[in-house]
């Protein structure tokens, strides 16, 4: 899988995440990609190395800084891509 496909679930996240991974920036949507890199990897997608040792505790600081709701939003988040990562491993190839 070289390019993400716009029709699956939580494409946009993934995208997101691999640019801003790219870019050096820390977001929800890069720790995310972060979190699920060697499932990404091995769907094919390029996702670069980053010097977080530990992105899913990174990621719940950032959620619980923002709101009370970290907990729910973290769920979300990994629960969008699972579902991403479910769809393109049950994808007919291209």
């Amino acid at each position: 899988m070289e390019s993400i496909p716009t029709n699956l679930p939580g494409h946009e996240l993934v995208s997101a995440g691999l640019q801003d991974l790219a870019a050096g920036r820390e977001t929800e949507a890069s720790l995310l990609v972060s979190m699920a890199a060697p499932r990404l990897r091995a769907l094919g997608l390029a996702v670069p190395a980053t010097a977080e040792r530990c992105p899913s505790h990174r990621l719940y600081e950032m959620l619980a800084a923002r709101d009370g709701s970290a907990h729910t939003r973290y769920n979300a988040l990994v629960g969008r891509m699972v579902s991403f990562a479910r769809a393109a491993e049950h994808a007919p190839a291209r």
